[in-house]
């Protein structure tokens, strides 16, 4: 088989593979009468080629793999205008913590973050299968220990962790934060707003209230009408003096019969 039909062979199976290939299962392809290095060599060569199209021949975590050009990204959203659910700028902040610091717990994230992680970030990273267990720390409730995936890797287009680039100033951080979230891009599922999240915004709404309340003129005072005089009250009458032994006006003597009897013998 010469080299030409090789590189065919190769490019016609990667095209049409929906996964990256690793060399592994390449060398199927020749029944094992290629080697490894071989293999390689025309991948190499085959990227070459590609160099000046549309599509672009990268090797990552899981193997080798065709993929469109960044550049070109812009025109392929355009078939598919809607945009897909993005994660919280929380759940990025996490994910990154991990990738650089592997492997971490909770805890560690929760210290560098400042804030308590809420652990639905973690489950969806899990199930994106960013993230995964790979152990528990010998220490007391023995937590759990995080570190990136494969996967992870092949979403960013990585052969490695040592692909990763530096960080070394704020706006390095915001620019790894940035290409994580393009690369969040697909059906997934959003991730919720973590309770720092809903503290910030809380802060800014105050903030704006205050700020609309400073724009706002001074209310001016209220002047209350006068209370009335209330009228004087009328003296009340004096109560007429009575006796302790009320005079009673005359009365005509009842008349009575009286009988005299003389004392005597009778005669």
């Amino acid at each position: 088989m010469n080299t030409a039909d090789a590189k065919r062979i190769l490019e016609t199976a990667l095209i049409c593979s929906t996964q990256p290939l690793p060399v592994r299962e390449l060398r199927v392809l020749f029944d094992d009468e290629l080697g490894a290095d071989t293999i390689k060599s025309l991948l190499l060569e085959l990227q070459e080629d590609w160099s000046q199209r549309g599509l672009e021949l990268v090797s990552v975590a899981t193997g080798w793999r065709f993929q469109s050009r960044p550049e070109l990204r812009d025109h392929l959203d355009r078939l598919h205008p809607e945009k897909p659910p993005r994660y919280t700028r929380a759940a990025l902040e996490t994910l990154a913590i991990i990738a650089y610091r592997q492997p971490v717990t909770r805890g560690d994230m929760e210290d560098i973050r400042g804030v308590t992680i809420n652990s639905l970030i973690l489950k969806q990273l899990e199930d994106r299968n960013w993230v995964e267990v790979i152990g528990h720390r010998e220490t007391v409730g023995r937590p759990a220990l995080y570190a990136t995936t494969r996967q992870f890797l092949d979403d960013l287009g990585l052969a490695s962790l040592d692909q990763l680039p530096v960080i070394e100033s704020p706006a390095q951080q915001g620019a790894l934060i940035d290409a994580l979230e393009q690369a969040s891009g697909g059906d997934q599922p959003a991730l919720p707003i973590d309770e720092s999240s809903v503290e910030t915004a809380e802060a800014v709404s105050e903030a704006e209230t205050e700020a609309v309340a400073e724009t706002l003129p001074e209310p001016e005072p209220e002047t209350l009408p006068e209370p009335e005089p209330e009228p004087e009250p009328e003296p009340e009458p004096e109560p007429e003096l009575q006796s302790s032994s009320p005079i009673e006006p005359d009365a005509e003597p009842d008349e009575v019969d009286i009988t005299v009897v003389s004392s005597g013998t009778r005669p």
